[in-house]
């Protein structure tokens, strides 16, 4: 009973285990434990807080809820605003700038200053801001907050400062750029229309000049009505009634005609000068039906109305389709003379803009390109071929092709990996594209000097591979890898998988890469594993299959005489994977169809078949069904080239495969990992006292989950904490195998009807592509022993669609404030190892959800998403692995071949490996897996391992240098594997020295001494939170530990001492997307899923901050201004012309007077050279703000001497007149005057 207790106190604690016999482990962040450190362990830290800050840097991939489109045709750059407040701004490739409104109010419209580097934009919260474009990060210099009014349409007309504001109620008003103030002069909506008309005429849609007069202002209104306003005369020119409510207008470059755009899908031509009625109105997609009626056709959106030179004037519009089509795609129609073209789009048209090579609108257009916006993706046509083509895009909008479900981060890659991946990737390209270069080419770039090879890896729902260079701050796909290839099509009706309705069997949920060997392995969602070989040439392959049976046989519990502890896999067959066309029935299956039971959940391709060059299939292995009981996915997974090994496990236990020999080595339940040194005690209880203590909690359960809904959610947190903290059924938990129990206890479920109260109190989690991991058994038809309560319908999935890491989100409760229940339900939604009753019969039933709340509301567990464990009332899973150089046992005086083992409970298990060393020996003789060595245990669940050496540097893991296994054989060279060693004392004087294992789990961090096992740091990382991501990372030639907390918080910590360096609250976790999609990786750089079409990469360097702005590209280039074509000498000096209009003069405040201050809040921003404080700081950020303030300053220079030119010509002009009349006068006598 003693030793007992000492367990308990241990698990309390988070002590390490008393088996090892090593000192207990204090709690004091950063400081050194009992433990006497060894005198020749002195580690000379390099890393100082002053080498870290946080801060983003680039976003790639789509905008994410497109809702604005704006073009600059001098600069050539592009600005796509977002709904939640973003603004992209692209130019040539490299040119990519991500800006956002701190209110994040969607966008409504945008609005270049054209070519003076600046953007108007609009939004939701009736707010006007104006960004300076002319640095590299750009900020808000102006904003305006109207109070009384909603802002729906804005115009800005070219080389003007005066912006018009459209209202909600129909006025018009008008904001100075300069200073961002109204201006007195308001054209109001009564005064607008006549005074006869009833109804109000709506909000203003459209607002533009007259291209033969900039000085009449054209309003459209939504109910139908037009108003041609002077602004010198402040009164109609004429009026427009119209029946149909109006969309948008353009006209024609001379000025004597528009077009409209209605909400019947008609298309009116208007002339000026007789607006009685249309001299046009056409119908383009609307035919004549039988009965002479006209078919009702969608409303066009907007219409463009551009002239040519040399050809006919292009409409362009989106919308119009008559209804009557059902399915139809969303198409922008290009009416081109009489030439009619259609293009469907793969997703609804959000906006579309008509490129032109003037800036001039009362000058012929010529267009070139329509760039369309669509909800998930940005296309450009050009114009100037007859068929029009697309340009090809070179940004990265495809990442979402398929929603993601997992991403990798790999910098400081070997140099040659991304030009031989980039060739094989390029034989595969679309074609067709137009020849002409991408005409969205504006701002500078150029390659910094702080770069180096880096790679992204994504994961996507349709089990498809990316691989993007990520290099100098850009992402270009290199290579597509799809893995539903190595599988047969599932069939309607036949098999297990298709019986299963799963919509993706073949997303992604985890991947492992090795660089140097060029091995690449990938975790799908069926529970299977695919391990690929990189190749140059294409070659006749057959993929090896190897089916595992991960899953513990089935008990009778009831016989007194078994052995709680009897291990899964007694037997030899039980645990001895065959071949893929061998499938083994169960030995203790219990069900009549045994045998079916035994399948996976795909087929694997048997046939020979032909393979491209790239990463070919070597081997898959995949999970069985056992006894009716589906396998669990995969939660961990690592792969070592050297050893020739792969190592996987689940919540049921673990396997080692040898994929050189193609065989299992191992297949063990994670209970029987531990030995004789598992330190849990395992107590035996009676079968019948069992039996009758649960069903007394089950009925509980039972009537708690089913009581008034006012009580439902307390009371199922009730029954949920009674089941689960009753100490007994602890004990039992870890006594059994992790296996479901047949028996007459029950199995529990929620109702369906409680999700909606889980949301309200704990968030909504989506999951991409997983299930609770549950021992339960799926529904197996009535029988004789009559009905059964079950976890799934007939044939069900642990899964039904595997949805992107992109759709998942969550508001998590942080704090303790909300009760030990609330976080165990939540955590519940997190976690791939679900919550079991541990009842006193211990039939392990889980609550789940049901079968739709299961996709929707749970949480795969796997290295790149790591989620907080509950204490001591969870299956344990393995959670993480790592294969090393390392000691095994205290006695070892050499290191050896081992694999770290980390669970759910937060222990550590060291297994010790033998792997023959020759060439031809590796090939035949058997890998022999020893005993279990080292138990350590931390709080929460493992994370991550990593190995330094006595001097604090990374030891890496040893892998095999790439070798072609399809290139010709050369008789003078053999084909041998080629290792590459990283010992522990290859680096240090003298062998046997030992090295330092560095362990980090969901809320600890600890450093042990190897052989001795001795804990030498620990550090508490968190209390209130949990960490979701820990990775090792080297930074400025050193390494420290990097960790990201379900709180929001990104720290670093020193090592080997772990003291903190970086505690910065940067990003909560709002999402679950973010958990599952967050990485490190070297030099200080990570990434996650911003949206589930984005990529947000950031920096923890400070040295990489400093150096930021020289990385970025720059969005304004100094370009002169085209001349307009049409403006002589005469025109402008005579007048008769739009451009003698002075604005000035009537919307200044001496003409105008000043606005109500009610009206509008001016908001000074903290844009130009004070914005650029916060996103660069050292000498770097000084000399860049230096160069902004000399541009700035050239560019007052530049208009003060266009002013002195001017001011020299007025003069000139000034004496020559009166030069003119002196001689005129100067014969005159006093009285002719």
């Amino acid at each position: 009973m003693k030793k007992f207790r000492k367990v308990l106190d241990g698990l309390t604690t988070s002590s390490p285990g008393g088996t090892m016999g090593s000192p207990s482990c204090g709690s004091a962040a950063g400081t050194p434990t009992a433990a006497p450190t060894p005198k020749d362990i002195d580690v000379q830290e390099t890393l100082v807080s002053e080498n870290f800050q946080l801060c983003k840097t680039v976003r790639h991939g789509f905008t994410y809820q497109p809702t604005a489109l704006a073009f600059d045709p001098v600069q050539k750059i592009l600005a796509i605003g977002s709904r939640s407040g973003g603004v992209r701004i692209l130019g040539r490739p490299g040119v990519d700038c991500y800006c956002q409104h701190e209110s994040g109010a969607a966008v409504l419209q945008l609005q270049f200053l054209i070519n003076e580097g600046a953007l108007v934009t609009a939004c939701a919260d009736d707010t006007l801001h104006l960004w300076n474009l002319r640095q590299r990060r750009p900020a808000v210099l102006h904003s305006l907050k109207f109070n009384r009014e909603r802002i729906t349409f804005c115009h800005l007309p070219f080389q003007s400062k005066w912006l018009y504001v459209g209202t909600e109620r129909g006025n018009t008003h008008i904001v100075n750029i300069e200073s961002f103030i109204l201006s007195g002069y308001v054209i109001m909506w009564n005064k607008a229309i006549e005074l006869s008309t009833k109804t109000h005429p709506g909000p203003v849609v459209h607002l533009s000049d007259s291209p033969k007069d900039e000085g009449k202002l054209l309003i459209g209104f939504e109910g139908g009505t037009i108003v041609q306003w002077d602004l010198r005369a402040k009164k109609a020119d004429f009026r427009i009634y119209y029946d149909e409510a109006i969309h948008s207008v353009s006209w024609h470059h001379e000025g004597k005609q528009f077009m409209c755009s209605h909400s019947d899908g008609s298309l009116t031509l208007w002339n000026p000068r007789n607006t009685t009625k249309p001299f046009q109105v056409t119908f383009p997609h609307g035919k004549i039906q039988k009965d002479g009626r006209k078919e009702s056709c969608k409303p066009i959106l907007k219409v463009e109305y551009k002239t040519s030179r040399n050809s006919e004037p292009f409409v362009i519009f989106s919308g119009g389709l008559s209804y009557d089509k059902a399915g139809r795609r969303p198409a922008l129609t290009i009416m081109h003379g009489k030439a009619i073209t259609v293009l469907e789009m793969d997703y609804p048209i959000v906006e579309f803009m008509v490129l032109c090579d003037t800036p001039y609108i009362n000058e012929i257009q010529e267009p070139y390109a329509v760039v369309v916006l669509l909800e998930k993706d940005l296309i450009v046509v050009d114009l100037t071929q007859s068929n029009f083509p697309v340009f090809e895009n070179p940004y990265p909008m495809d990442i979402h092709e398929s929603p993601v479900t997992c991403t990798a981060y790999f910098a400081d890659c070997p140099p040659d990996i991304i030009p031989i991946l980039y060739s094989i990737g390029a034989k595969h390209k679309k074609t067709g594209y137009s020849q002409k270069e991408w005409p969205i080419a504006g701002g500078t770039w150029t390659l910094g000097s702080h770069t180096y090879p880096e790679i992204i890896i994504t994961g996507h729902a349709d089990g498809s591979i990316k691989f993007w260079d990520a290099s100098a701050f850009t992402l270009q796909m290199l290579y597509k890898l799809k893995t539903s290839k190595v599988f047969e099509k599932p069939k309607l009706g036949e098999g297990r998988g298709a019986d299963l309705g799963e919509e993706d069997p073949f997303a992604v949920q985890m991947v492992s890469w090795c660089p140097h060997s060029r091995i690449f392995c990938v975790v799908g969602i069926s529970a299977h594993i695919i391990l690929y070989r990189f190749s140059k040439y294409d070659a006749n392959t057959q993929t090896v299959s190897l089916e595992v049976r991960l899953q513990c046989e089935p008990e009778d519990i009831i016989t007194p005489s078994e052995n709680e502890n009897n291990p899964c896999f007694s037997e030899p067959g039980s645990h001895s994977p065959q071949p893929h066309h061998q499938n083994p029935v169960s030995p203790g299956s219990r069900t009549p169809d045994g045998a079916k039971d035994s399948t996976p959940f795909l087929k694997v391709k048997d046939k020979m078949v032909r393979v491209p060059p790239g990463y070919q299939s070597d081997l898959v292995i995949q999970l069985l069904w056992v006894d009716g009981e589906p396998p669990q996915q995969i939660t961990s997974l690592d792969i070592n080239s050297a050893y020739g090994l792969l190592a996987f496990g689940n919540c049921n236990g673990l396997a080692v495969v040898d994929y050189i020999q193609k065989t299992v080595i191992l297949c063990i339940s994670t209970v029987d990992l531990y030995g004789a040194t598992d330190p849990y005690q395992r107590l035996t209880r009676s079968p019948r006292r069992n039996r009758q203590s649960t069903s007394e909690h089950c009925m509980r359960g039972l009537s708690n989950f089913y009581s008034d809904s006012k009580k439902r959610i307390r009371t199922s947190y009730q029954s949920l904490t009674e089941l689960t903290d009753n100490q007994q059924s602890i004990d039992m938990e870890r006594s059994k195998s992790p296996t479901s129990v047949k028996g007459p206890g029950r199995k529990l479920s929620l109702p369906t009807d409680l999700k909606t109260d889980l949301d309200h109190v704990n968030g909504h989690c989506t999951s991409p592509t997983s299930q609770p991991c549950s021992a339960g058994k799926p529904r197996i038809p009535m029988g004789p022993e009559g009905p059964r309560l079950t976890r799934r319908g007939p044939g069900r999935p642990p899964f039904r669609k595997a949805q992107s890491a992109a759709c998942m989100e969550i508001s998590l409760p942080v704090s303790h404030t909300e009760g030990h229940a609330s976080r165990r339900a939540m955590l519940q939604q997190l976690h791939g190892v679900t919550m079991y009753s541990h009842d006193e019969h211990h039939s392990t039933a889980s609550y789940c959800w049901n079968e739709r709340e299961s996709r929707e509301n749970s949480f795969s567990r796997s290295r790149s998403s790591s989620v907080s464990s509950i204490d001591r009332d969870t299956k344990e899973a393995i959670t993480t692995l790592q294969f090393g150089e390392s000691y095994g046992r205290k006695s070892d005086a050499l290191p050896t071949p081992c694999l770290w083992v980390g669970t759910s409970l937060g222990v550590v298990i060291l297994i010790p490996l033998s792997i023959p060393m020759d060439h031809e020996e590796r090939l035949e003789d058997p890998v022999t897996v020893g005993p279990s060595g080292a138990v350590q245990m931390l709080k929460g669940s493992v994370l991550r391992f990593a190995f330094l050496d006595c001097n604090g540097a990374l030891i890496q893991s040893p892998y095999e240098i790439w070798r072609d296994q399809n290139a010709p054989e050369d008789p003078d060279r053999p084909r041998r594997r080629k290792l590459v060693h990283f010992s522990p004392s290859s680096s240090q004087d003298a062998f046997g020295e030992g090295h330092l294992t560095v362990v980090c789990s969901e809320r600890q961090a600890k450093v042990f001494l190897m052989p001795s096992q001795s804990c030498l740091f620990v550090h508490n990382i968190t209390e209130s939170s949990f960490v979701l991501r820990a990775d090792v990372v080297s930074l400025c030639n050193s390494v420290c530990l990097a960790c990201f907390c379900a709180n929001g918080h990104v720290m670093t910590l020193s090592l080997p001492s772990l003291r903190p360096l970086m505690d910065v609250n940067y990003l909560p976790l709002t999402d679950m997307r973010i958990a599952r999609t967050f990485c490190f990786t070297n030099e200080g750089q990570a990434l996650y899923l911003s949206s589930p079409t984005e990529i947000q990469r950031i920096t923890y360097s400070q040295e990489m901050c400093d150096n930021l702005q020289e990385m970025l590209g720059e969005l304004f280039t100094p370009i002169e201004t085209p001349e307009a074509q049409n403006r002589g000498f005469l025109k402008g000096f005579f007048g008769g012309n739009a451009h003698t209009f002075d604005r000035e003069e009537l919307f200044g405040e001496a003409a105008a007077g000043k606005a109500s201050r009610s009206l509008a809040q001016h908001i000074p921003g903290q844009g130009g050279v004070e914005g650029m404080k916060v996103a660069a700081s050292g000498v770097v950020g000084d000399l860049a703000r230096a160069r902004v303030a000399l541009d700035e300053r050239g560019q007052r220079l530049g208009e003060l001497e266009e002013r002195t030119t001017l001011m020299m010509t007025s003069a000139e002009t000034f004496s020559k007149h009166a030069h003119e009349l002196m001689l005129k006068c100067k014969d005159k006598k006093w009285y002719q005057f």
